[in-house]
């Protein structure tokens, strides 16, 4: 198949291609499980759920309007018939070990964006993932929603020590294939038939990004979220796809 010819999935898979490697890894476990600890920004804070502070606000963002309750859409639960069914769901989340959930907060207005979690996190390997990520639509596309983002990413390398970052999502979901890709993620293919989600079939896109990826995605995500990158109405000077697509 000709370069012209060759479809989307194609040019990513090509894009994805990392040599194979048999390198030594340290004994000891590469990786901290992470706790239930605050992670802030400029912008956004990350809190520990906590459904006594949380659950009025994330119910009323997440049932605003029919294009809130679209969130639920490609998540495994959701969207809830009233507050204390949400709650309920949200205590069982507060104890899981794994996922380890978090509440977004926008710092300058005090709103709760959304939610996200680390999930998967098998220190002894040092892969973890993050997922189970809404955001409330007037927080979508938007640096606020970049930071919360990023932060885990830095958490997840940076004070964690994993050697991999995952992202999974419906691959259906064409939002988080692409917020994937412009996080610096690198796609890895499609796992058909992976599981069943609300009683449906859920075929999984699968993407990462590896500890010695992470310096110059890093990078880019820092340079993205500079106060320099924006002009005086708020406007991206440099898009963090392009800068992203140029790493692979």
């Amino acid at each position: 198949m000709s370069k012209s010819s060759a479809s989307p999935e194609d040019e990513l898979s090509r894009r994805a291609r990392r040599a194979l490697n048999t390198d030594s890894v340290a004994s000891i476990p590469p990786a901290v499980y992470p706790g239930r600890q605050p992670l802030a920004g400029p912008r956004v804070r990350l809190e520990p759920l906590d459904p006594r502070r949380h659950c009025d606000g994330l119910f009323a963002i997440g049932h605003a309007d029919e294009t809130a309750l679209a969130l639920w859409e490609y998540l495994p639960y959701g969207p809830f018939a009233g507050r204390t069914a949400m709650h309920n769901w949200m205590r069982q989340c507060a104890a899981s070990a794994d996922p380890v959930f978090c509440a977004l907060r926008d710092i300058q207005s005090e709103c709760l964006m959304g939610m996200a979690s680390f999930l998967e996190i098998r220190p002894m390997i040092g892969v973890i993932e993050i997922g189970h990520i809404w955001l409330a639509p007037p927080f979508q596309k938007t640096p606020q929603a970049t930071e919360a983002l990023v932060l885990m990413m830095r958490h997840a390398f940076n004070d964690l020590d994993n050697r991999r970052l995952e992202w999974k999502c419906n691959a259906l979901n064409l939002p988080s294939r692409n917020a994937a890709l412009r996080l610096g993620f690198r796609y890895e293919g499609v796992f058909y038939n992976h599981n069943i989600v609300k009683g449906n079939n859920r075929d999984t896109a699968w993407y990462s990004v590896l500890d010695s990826e992470w310096p110059a995605v890093q990078a880019n995500l820092e340079r993205w979220l500079a106060a320099e990158n924006f002009d005086s109405d708020g406007r991206q000077r440099s898009s963090l796809s392009s800068l992203n697509k140029a790493l692979w």
